[in-house]
């Protein structure tokens, strides 16, 4: 399994589609946690995105997954921008 950052960009103009739609997702996310695919998420405390941290075999997969996020299905994400991480300190650096 490789770890990856995942930085969601939310767009002014769609935060009541995420008011909407974010207990569907924070679902979703808790599932993937359950199942060990996500280490970690959260917003960004200026509301302008979030950083999700996942575990997936690879890139593609990770992609595939992210898609089926609520908040991606309902259009409330305006960019998402992926990338492998290798964490050397701290709390994730033993799963790697």
């Amino acid at each position: 399994m490789s770890i990856f950052a995942v930085e969601y960009v939310y767009s002014p103009d769609h935060n009541d589609l995420r008011d909407e739609h974010r207990p569907a997702h924070r679902a979703w996310l808790q599932g993937l946690v359950e199942q060990g695919r996500v280490l970690t998420s959260g917003p960004f405390t200026d509301g302008t995105g979030a950083l999700l941290v996942f575990s997936a075999e690879t890139e593609a997969d990770l992609n595939q997954l992210v898609s089926q996020d609520p908040f991606a299905v309902a259009g409330a994400i305006a960019a998402v921008k992926t990338i492998g991480w290798n964490p050397v300190v701290g709390a994730f650096r033993d799963l790697v």
